[in-house]
């Protein structure tokens, strides 16, 4: 029956479906889909792998070198973030982006222009800058993720004053057309993939396919503004067997469109378990000229688009449309929730009349009232459709004029299940990443020139790559520690102690601006403390490499202060006052405890150290704590430090060793709400649990930090920063390496919950139990108070231009402290709005309990990562 334009027939649009017709619907995937067999693609192995440099660099020659260079069947690989300009894909060849990587498109238009100096401007004809990346008369290349590909498309471009959606819009205005480049275009090609990929803020179309004969779009996922124009998802084109699913789309135009131009058909198009958010729809045209058949989009949610699904043209670009199959759709807050028109452009002219056959709808449900346009052409070409078991929530607006519907009649209940899902952010957000304007904040020069008290911090530049130490100058020594030679005690001795005292002696005496202490190689096992009161000291070895010379000891926090004093009593008999102290600071504690357990301990502001080893041999005979591993070998495991920095600021270390298990490095402020700076550049730090804990900041530049693998799960990092302390510890060009255990359970941090006692941050599984803010940290089951410095104690880190192993949890390397539902438990916090959301989430008022005016804006940043890559 043809539907005329006639009100009741704009609101009556039910007939009865007959038996003949129900086993007339296709149902088999065969009858509208990909001709393929389909499954989820696997990515090539890679021919090689390009670690980003300079962050804004241009890496376009050398990523398209790579390219070049690389065998057909195999992918270049990139780590950490790129800036190219276009890119072409040769036959046979992929790209694999990380996790965490991106590749970013350059904002020079000059890059882009096809040679007639338009690209970045506005004329009648558009189309004058090459897409950033090429695929053309190749087989067999893609794109695989999980990483992100950037177009920049809201980023200014260089030279102008708009960026390239703003240029997008002005066109739009001015009637006229916008010269802007495309992410992704391919031509004349076959078996094409994208997978697991993220494509965001394309200056204009995602992916456009011309005369590809096979495309997977696989778990992609891409995100562009609602607001910027001619964002198109993904648009096959005179194409055929194409598929996209287990997608994520959301844009600024039509999430897919499905079109046919004059290079020809577009047929056996399967859209499989997608989800659709901001965007036109899934949309058919609107360039049918060439013919559209088979195609089956099935398994479909869309949230929020304007359209749902769209068939769309009109005689200036008018084909045949044919064979469409929309199965198991559920649509909200869709504005057309079926939009079927074949006059798209009212003002358009020509003899290539849009018709549309064998349309079916089968459990197509919208939960929220919207409008039904089904619009054929005349009487004599109707839009031919079937319907089982459709629903519009609602009084449906309905505007349905030369049409022959057939089957169910549109209900207002549906009878489908549907489960709309929020857009997959979770990842990113657990592994947040700094703009290219925040990480130049984190450049070693910016971070070491803060000192004192948190907030109020006194500027004073240091530059340590400057010194004569990171030149490796070579130093005429005022003391000389060998183990093997005779001793005067004045400028020769047997042990590193030895040599310090007679420096405080001599520094008393007469003040020096530095002194120097070479150490012979050898082991020298012993504890060695150095005062604040002595003049800035300077410790280094002249074997070949750091751990030709080696301090060591084995102290434990679980130790006797009176075990302590049988071991290292004697070396501190005869010591200058300001060590006896330090000494016996330890040896009066009933049990030494975590900050005795130092095998090197410095208070000395200005020290530094070149080309040595400082190890805690706690346990290293035997090897860490393996409590899962039967027979139990070892089943204790505590704090043992092979270094404490105390108090003491511009602490230089240079191509030094740090060994241990647990907590191998402390690095404390002087005081609560201060701060002191250490360097370490060039260096090797190993260890498990915390070992790399403290509240001062502390720069580690050009090293590597080894995860040991004794424990079930490792934490590199435990910062207590200061809330209010501008910088915590900064790692750059770091290699985060381990010993081959790869698990789930190894992190980069967890955040310091020090002092507390209870948490108020989650309920234990304890009748009563209550843990609130008050003036100190106590409790007393089942009722606790936690105080100010606890709280305050947040923990930074940033992390920039790394790599990081693979035994690190890739998808939240930061960890909270303790598991949900301990008595310690806190949740980690990216960033000063985490901290004052969980302050009220916790019963805490910010305002009233802590006295804090209002939130930072912007939030200050805890923990980042920039440019980084995983292995």
């Amino acid at each position: 029956m043809t539907r005329s334009a006639t009100p009741a027939a704009r609101h009556h649009a039910a007939i009865i479906i007959t038996a003949a017709l129900l086993s007339a619907l296709c149902t088999a995937p065969a009858c509208a889909q990909d001709s393929r067999k389909v499954t989820e693609p696997v990515a090539p192995p890679s021919c090689i792998q390009l670690t980003a440099t300079e962050p804004g660099g241009d890496d376009t020659a050398r990523i398209q070198s790579a390219i070049d260079q690389c065998p057909a069947g195999r992918a270049v690989r990139l780590s950490g973030v790129f800036t190219t300009g276009p890119l072409k894909l040769r036959s046979g060849v992929s790209l694999i982006i990380d996790a965490n990587a991106v590749l970013q498109a350059s904002a020079n238009p000059k890059l882009y222009d096809r040679g007639a100096n338009t690209c970045g401007t506005i004329d009648q004809q558009g189309r004058g800058c090459k897409p950033f990346i090429t695929i053309d008369n190749a087989s067999s290349s893609g794109i695989y993720g999980p990483g992100a590909i950037d177009g920049q498309g809201g980023r200014v471009v260089d030279g102008g004053s708009e960026s390239w959606w703003q240029l997008a819009r002005r066109a739009q205005k001015e009637d006229a057309r916008q010269n802007v480049p495309r992410l992704l275009e391919v031509t004349n090609s076959q078996d094409i993939t994208l997978h697991n990929i993220t494509l965001r803020n394309s200056p204009n179309f995602h992916v456009t396919l011309n005369k590809v004969d096979g495309f997977t779009a696989w778990g992609v996922r891409i995100n562009t503004p609602a607001t910027a124009r001619n964002t198109d998802g993904i648009d096959p084109i005179s194409s055929r067997n194409i598929t996209i699913a287990h997608s994520y789309i959301r844009t600024g135009d039509d999430n897919v469109a499905i079109k046919a131009g004059n290079n020809g058909g577009t047929e056996n198009i399967s859209v499989l378990h997608n989800h659709f958010y901001s965007g036109h729809g899934m949309s058919i045209g609107s360039e049918t000229n060439g013919g559209v058949r088979r195609v089956l989009v099935e398994d479909l949610t869309m949230d929020g688009t304007t359209s749902g699904l769209r068939i769309k043209s009109d005689v200036s670009r008018g084909g045949v449309v044919d064979q469409v199959n929309y199965r198991n759709i559920c649509l909200r807050d869709v504005k057309a929730p079926i939009d079927i028109s074949t006059s798209y452009n009212k003002k358009a002219d020509g003899a290539q009349v849009p018709v549309y056959t064998n349309i079916h709808f089968d459990d197509v449900h919208s939960v929220t009232p919207g409008r039904v346009i089904v619009q054929g052409y005349d009487e004599q070409r109707p839009v031919q459709a079937t319907l089982r078991n459709v629903s519009i929530a609602g009084k449906a607006e309905r505007k349905i004029e030369f049409a022959n519907l057939s089957g169910d009649a549109i209900g207002s209940i549906g009878s489908g299940t549907c489960r709309f899902i929020a857009f997959p952010e979770a990842a990113p957000s657990t592994r947040p990443q700094l703009t290219q304007e925040q990480a130049r904040q984190y450049a070693y020069s910016e971070v070491l020139k803060y000192v004192g008290i948190a907030g109020k911090e006194t500027v004073d530049p240091w530059d340590p790559l400057s010194d004569p130490l990171a030149k490796g100058a070579s130093f005429t020594p005022d003391y000389i520690v060998d183990k093997n030679a005779p001793a005067d005690g004045k400028r020769s001795f047997n042990t590193v102690q030895e040599a310090i005292n007679r420096a405080i002696i001599d520094s008393a005496v007469k003040p020096a601006e530095r002194l120097y202490v070479l150490l012979k190689p050898g082991v020298y096992p012993e504890l060695v403390y150095i005062p604040a009161s002595a003049a800035p000291i300077t410790l280094y070895g002249e074997g070949k490499e750091p751990a030709s010379t080696r301090i060591t000891a084995k102290l434990e926090a679980s130790m006797t202060g009176a075990a302590y004093d049988a071991a290292h009593g004697a070396q501190f008999a005869n010591a200058p006052a300001e060590i006896q102290a330090m000494y016996a600071g330890v040896n009066a504690r009933e049990q030494i405890g975590t900050f005795g357990t130092a095998t090197v301990w410095i208070r000395n502001s200005g020290f530094q150290a070149r080309n040595l080893t400082f190890e805690n041999g706690y346990n290293k005979d035997t090897g860490n704590a393996r409590a899962e591993a039967l027979p139990n070998i070892n089943n204790i495991h505590h704090q043992a430090l092979a270094l404490q920095v105390d108090g003491a600021d511009k602490a230089q270390f240079e191509n030094i060793r740090l060994l241990g298990f647990q907590d191998t490095l402390y690095l404390k402020s002087p005081q609560i709400g201060s701060t002191v700076r250490s360097f370490f550049n060039k260096s090797y730090i190993e260890g498990d649990v915390d070992f790399i804990f403290g509240d001062s900041t502390a720069y580690f530049y050009q090293s590597e930090i080894r995860t040991l693998g004794d424990r079930g799960v490792s934490y590199v990092a435990a910062p207590d920063t200061h809330l209010n302390t501008k910088y915590g510890f900064v790692f750059d060009s770091v290699r985060f390496t381990h010993e081959g255990k790869r698990s789930d359970n190894f992190y980069l941090l967890r955040q310091w919950f020090h002092s507390s006692r209870c948490t108020p941050y989650a309920p234990l599984p304890l009748e009563g139990y209550r843990c609130t803010y008050g003036p100190s940290n106590g409790y007393k089951a089942p009722v606790g108070t936690v105080a100010r410095i606890s709280l305050e104690a947040v923990g930074k880190m940033v992390v920039l231009n790394s790599r990081i192993g693979a035994h690190i949890n890739k998808q939240q390397p930061w960890s909270d402290w303790n598991k949900k539902g301990t008595i310690s438990y806190r949740p980690v916090q990216y960033n000063s709005d985490d901290h004052w959301n969980n302050l009220i989430k916790a019963g805490i008022d910010p305002v009233k309990d802590l006295g804090y005016s209002k939130p930072a804006a912007p939030a200050d940043i805890f923990l980042g990562e920039f440019n980084n890559s995983d292995e």
